[in-house]
Formats: C-alpha cells, structure tokens, sequence
C-alpha cells in the first residue's frame, strides 16, 4: 500500500496515496472510482524513479466534499492539481494522467497551465479542444431530444440520481462497472427512453469479470457508503460553468507531449459515435499526442488492461526523460 496523506491543496484537502522519489506524477480517476483504480499502475512508476501522487478528486474517499453544486466546476478541480503540484513539487513542473472524468481534468490542467505541467496522458476520453458550446446541448440533441436515456442527463438533477443508486451501492457498483467494460455483451447498456432510471435494463453478470474482484468491489462500495454520490455527481452538473471557463480559449492547442490510451470497446474513446479516429481527432488540438487503442478493451482502461497500460505509461514517461528539448526541469 501507498503512504496515505491529507495535502492541503488551497480550497480543499485531498487523500493522497503517495509512493516513490523523483518528478511528480499525479494521477486523476473518474467516476465512479478513486485513487484504488490506479492500484496497478502507481507501484511500477514509483519504481521506475518518479514520486506518484493517486489523488481522490474532491467530492470522493478520503478528500473534502463542498456540498454546492459550484463547487465542482473544472475550474476549481484545475485548481486543485495546481494546489497539489504547489505543495509537492514547487520547484518543478509534474506530469499529469488521468482516467474518464480524470482525463478531461488533465487535458484542462495542462491546457491552461502548461506552465506547471509539462507532459499529460489521458485515458478513455479524448482531448477535443476549448469546447464550442456546452455538452449540454449536445447530448440533448443527440439523446433527450429524441427520448433516448443518456446517464449524464439523468445525472442532472440533484438528488435524483442520488436517491436510486444510494441505497443499492453495491449493486449499482457492480452494474454499472460491469456493463462497459471489455467483456460485457453487445447491448447490456439498453436502448431505453429519456425518463428511464439509470439501472433500468441492466443486468449482473453471471460472474464477475477477471479485472473486478469482490475485494475491490467491497473497496468502492466502503468509500462510496462513506462518502455518498452527491460531491462526484456533482462533477457532471457544470457543463455550462465548464464552457463558460473554457470557451475563450477555443484556437488554442495543448503543445505538450500527450499520450492517448483508449479501447476498442469503450464507448467514451469515439465520444459515443461521434468521432471514428480518437488520435486522428485529438491530434487538431494536441499535435504532439501519440495513441493507443486496446482491442477490446472497454471503459475501465487501466484496470481491465493493468499491464499494456503500465507498459505503454512507463515507456512513454521514459521517451520523455530521454528527450533534453522537454521543459522536464522547468521552475
């Protein structure tokens, strides 16, 4: 196990589990996860000479959970991995991965502060740029407006979500990890209408898949029991917020090295049918990004694929090392 340690990061506290000596690493999870999804991977980094820091995004485990719903804008989680990096690497800049909601949170951190973070690898969701209007109105036009449920606009409302899966975590946990990842079958995550609930349709699996266990399943559902669903719900509630930050930067190109990892199976990775190419694409907004596509992998990156995703994370942090042009040593 990592060293666990509260940092203060400026507005919040963050749980950190910490391992290893050398340039800062910070890893970000997603939903619904924490710094445990990162289990695989801290562990190897650590040894390969890097300090690495598996965060809980505010809100989740161990770190503090503002109850507003502004209080969860990308803006503010931003600020919390500058925080981080202030505090454990003030002299140096750090290097940023992250995973599903994570993801977005580093290519945002790196985007506007690329002057603290010089290197960013996202998994699962591709970089797309200062957005051009709020996922908002695209996945209603997409989904809602056609009656088709889509989780994030169910996510919407506070309390609604909140009072289905609450009370079943362990359940919904197990449905909901399981019905995106590589294994699951072609439609176990249902057509259904706008007004669904968001395990309507779903189904346990006759057993679970190789990457879960019921040790990890009883970890996040102790830490979601602890801590509710409220904080990282809250997260997607900030789509307009996010645009409004973010919008003035359209034109603007993330020029670090960047490291894509998605799977074939993963419905994020093609930004649910709306791109076929995740590297193509990224590549108008992030020119030095380098992809990799797990066959048949499906959302939950770097815990269904532990080893190909340490592989391709350690030998791209090596390639940057190697390289004298990269502003590593940046103060």
């Amino acid at each position: 196990m990592p060293e666990m340690r509260h940092i203060d990061c400026g507005e919040v506290t963050l749980r950190v589990a910490l391992e290893g000596a050398g340039s800062l690493v910070i890893m970000v999870h997603g939903f619904p996860e924490s710094w445990y999804s990162w289990r695989h991977q801290i562990g190897p980094i650590a040894a390969a000479g890097y300090q690495v820091a598996a965060i809980d995004v505010r809100g989740y485990g161990g770190s503090d959970k503002p109850e507003p719903v502004d209080a969860y804008t990308m803006e503010k989680i931003v600020g919390d991995l500058v925080g981080l990096k202030a505090a454990l690497s003030p002299d140096a800049t750090a290097i940023l991965i992250g995973h599903d909601w994570g993801a977005p949170i580093v290519w945002n951190s790196a985007f506007t502060h690329p002057d603290l973070f010089h290197a960013v690898a996202g998994l699962s969701v591709p970089f797309t740029g200062a957005p051009a209007r709020p996922f908002t109105e695209i996945f209603r036009e997409k989904f809602t407006a056609k009656n088709l449920f889509f989780y994030q606009e169910y996510f919407q409302e506070p309390g609604k979500a909140e009072a289905e899966l609450e009370p079943q975590l362990r359940r919904a946990l197990t449905l909901f990890l399981c019905s995106i990842g590589g294994e699951a079958p072609d439609g176990a995550w249902p057509v259904k209408p706008a007004d669904a609930l968001l395990l309507d349709g779903l189904k346990l699996p006759e057993k679970l898949p190789p990457w879960l266990t019921e040790a990890d399943l009883d970890f996040y559902t102790a830490e979601f029991t602890a801590s509710g669903l409220r904080g990282p719900l809250n997260r997607y509630r900030n789509h307009e917020a996010d645009f409004a930050w973010l919008s003035p930067l359209q034109g603007r190109k993330l020029e670090q090295p960047a490291l894509y990892i998605g799977g074939t199976r993963d419905p994020a990775s093609t930004l649910f049918g709306q791109i076929t190419d995740p590297v193509a694409m990224m590549r108008h907004f992030a020119p030095n990004v380098e992809g990799h596509m797990l066959k048949g992998c499906g959302h939950w990156t770097q815990q269904e694929r532990p080893d190909d995703v340490t592989r391709l994370l350690l030998d791209w942090l090596a390639r940057l090392n190697a390289n004298p042009t990269l502003p590593s040593s940046r103060t």
